[in-house]
């Protein structure tokens, strides 16, 4: 099978001729620069994952990732996130930039050189822009979870707004070429979800329905922490799968397969720390763990549960998704089933 034909089999629910090997957000430059000469989406290609990031861009204007207050109303210093400032509904207007504004996240020549190259990878595109995670990042996370007692108003119509945006940059990468989207939406702990399931059924629940129903391309959930508590709605919501499955947080993939794997795509599970060493049997043992518990049946895309970061070993992360892609043959997996 070709990549794309892999990938869209498996989120179909069926067994492809191996399981894909995913990642959606790649942040070593070390390992861009090793295997990939610097180049993202050429890094995705020769790892062996079916899925390759569209390209999209910081804007060299905005204080994202940077020092200062950023275009959302985000605080960030030293590159790291540092709060928010969105107090009232001067603030949301003021830290909303326009719909339009969804374009200069993207270059239309380098998506198009990017699929011209791998035609037969399937493009996706994910950020951290879903709602409940862009609100709570706009106002920072002590206020925001207060107005959930104080200020419920005020929040659906932060979540609103938020919603419009990911709606928008979302269909801008479709128009450019992504065939899957990935919504960050971090939204728990390892103790369970930030918010009870009643206030995600009442606040998030139907803004994600919303961005699925008016997206032509099938979305998955992003989130660390244990979510399994919020499974059941993101079936209703209309998510084709979930993404992470942080093992480090209590969730097991084999009890989630059984619950919820015939309504939704596990991708993930695997946990990101044997990749910060050089044990090379610690990353097989980890890849073959997921291999058991997701694959048989279909419906798994084999990844880390989180990304590929920085100080990570180049080394175990290259034999990881080797490894993946020489035991993840369908054939191999109901042998050992």
């Amino acid at each position: 099978m070709k990549p794309k034909e892999r990938v869209f089999a498996a989120l179909e629910h069926r067994e492809p001729d191996r399981v894909p090997r995913f990642e959606v957000w790649i942040d070593n430059d070390d390992l861009v620069a090793k295997v990939g000469d610097g180049d993202l989406q050429r890094t995705h290609v020769n790892l062996g994952l079916d899925c390759v990031m569209l390209p999209n861009q910081n804007l060299p204007e905005s204080n994202a990732w940077g020092d200062g207050v950023d275009e959302w109303g985000r605080i960030w210093k030293n590159g790291w996130y540092a709060g928010g400032v969105v107090e009232t509904e001067a603030d949301v207007e003021r830290y909303s930039p326009p719909l339009d504004y969804a374009e200069k996240h993207f270059d239309p020549v380098r998506c198009r050189e990017a699929r011209e190259l791998y035609p037969d990878h399937c493009f996706m595109f994910g950020s951290h822009i879903a709602p409940f995670t862009a609100a709570y990042m706009s106002m920072g996370m002590e206020r925001f979870f207060l107005s959930f007692l104080t200020r419920k108003a005020f929040i659906h119509q932060l979540l609103e707004v938020r919603t419009e945006w990911c709606i928008a940059v979302c269909q801008e990468a479709v128009s450019l070429g992504a065939e899957v989207l990935i919504l960050g939406e971090d939204a728990a702990h390892g103790g369970g979800p930030m918010i009870s399931p009643q206030q995600w059924r009442e606040f998030v629940l139907p803004h994600h329905r919303r961005i699925v129903e008016e997206l032509d391309a099938p979305v998955i959930w992003h989130s660390d922490g244990n979510i399994t508590s919020l499974l059941p709605m993101a079936i209703e919501a209309g998510f084709a799968g979930v993404h992470s499955l942080e093992p480090g947080a209590g969730v097991n993939l084999g009890q989630v397969k059984q619950e919820f794997g015939d309504d939704l795509v596990l991708i993930g599970n695997a946990d990101p720390a044997p990749l910060c060493q050089s044990d090379l049997d610690a990353v097989r043992q980890e890849v073959r763990r997921c291999m058991e518990q997701g694959a048989p049946g279909g419906g798994y895309m084999f990844s880390t549960c989180s990304s590929v970061f920085k100080g990570m070993n180049l080394d175990s992360v290259v034999e990881m998704y080797r490894y993946a892609g020489e035991i993840g043959w369908y054939r191999e997996v109901r042998s050992t089933a």
